[in-house]
């Protein structure tokens, strides 16, 4: 054991709402049915979202920036949540850049993404492929996003406007991603949440596992360690600690991040409870790994630009 990485922060995966806009579908759902959903409650979180909010989670984490990443917004209303984002006090760091949402195979997904690519603060793009058979666990509009033509000619057009993409999945997809990346060498693409372990079977597990080793095996894909307490709602240091392994096991420090994905993880576990997790977990990898994990791999695969303003050294945060 080497020691926990006390340096400065980057998060590069959390969201920010203001419910008076009604601009965020599933959250205005949830309200209407007093915050169940197949998920669990989420009234805990059916509260407007905003910087300061952020801030007051984060405060004992020496967060320096932040990846704001789309948080489902209304379709009906393109390229607000960008310029929403842009109108806010970012100057705390917090949503220092965005990944935006657009939908890939919509009639005017070019044009949006040649919007968004303009915002000098947006980097990325997110258009989430999660599919479940059950309807209420369903994420995706349809089963086949990642092999539709449509879908495919605008990730190309975002690969050509040098954007990240952002996959969110769950394993039982982990296939048809294998081959959605080698056909896409030149898109950068980022895992969401560890690949999103839902099914907690054996047979579950295996099948995440054996997924998330093959796409680590891909040289164009990225992990975003994030939210496992969602799909480990009863979670224990012991029962997360062999999920973060795998993990990095599969990726390696270069090649995977720790993100906090607030305030939805804020359902299950505290901010400093999630990172107390990652610094146990990460304190037997040298300082430059464990800085790797929090603060290098986001800083490169989000082209953020920031100069470590600390050098790692030892010593845990609580």
């Amino acid at each position: 054991m080497t020691g926990c990485y006390d340096g400065p922060l980057i998060d590069p995966h959390h969201h920010l709402w203001d419910l008076s806009l009604e601009r965020h579908p599933w959250l205005q759902k949830a309200r209407a049915t007093s915050g169940d959903t197949a998920f669990g409650s989420l009234a805990p979180i059916l509260r407007n979202y905003g910087i300061e909010d952020y801030r007051a989670d984060a405060a004992r984490q020496n967060v320096i920036a932040t990846v704001h990443v789309e948080a489902g917004w209304s379709d009906a209303h393109p390229l607000e949540e960008s310029h929403w984002l842009d109108g806010l006090d970012r100057s705390s760091g917090v949503a220092h850049r965005y990944i935006a949402r657009v939908p890939l195979d919509a009639p005017d997904a070019m044009r949006l993404l040649d919007l968004e690519a303009a915002n000098p603060n947006v980097v990325g793009i997110r258009d989430i492929v999660s599919w479940h058979p059950d309807p209420a666990k369903r994420f995706a509009r349809r089963a086949d996003l990642m092999s539709n033509p449509a879908w495919r000619k605008g990730l190309a057009h975002a690969a050509r406007l040098g954007l990240v993409f952002d996959l969110m999945l769950y394993p039982w997809q982990m296939k048809d991603a294998l081959e959605l990346v080698r056909a896409f060498p030149e898109m950068l693409f980022v895992l969401n949440h560890g690949g999103s372990p839902i099914d907690r079977t054996n047979d579950g597990m295996a099948l995440w596992r054996h997924g998330l080793r093959a796409l680590g095996d891909e040289p164009n894909v990225r992990l975003k360690i994030s939210d496992l307490v969602a799909y480990d709602n009863e979670w224990t240091f012991e029962s997360l600690r062999p999920v973060v392994e795998h993990c990095l096991d599969c990726f390696g420090p270069t090649r995977a991040m720790f993100a906090s994905d607030f305030p939805v993880a804020g359902l299950y576990a505290s901010f400093d409870e999630i990172y107390r997790v990652f610094r146990a977990v990460a304190a037997q990898l040298s300082i430059d790994k464990q800085r790797a994990l929090f603060f290098a791999t986001a800083n490169d695969t989000y082209r953020l630009g920031i100069a470590d303003p600390a050098e790692a050294r030892g010593g845990c945060h609580a």
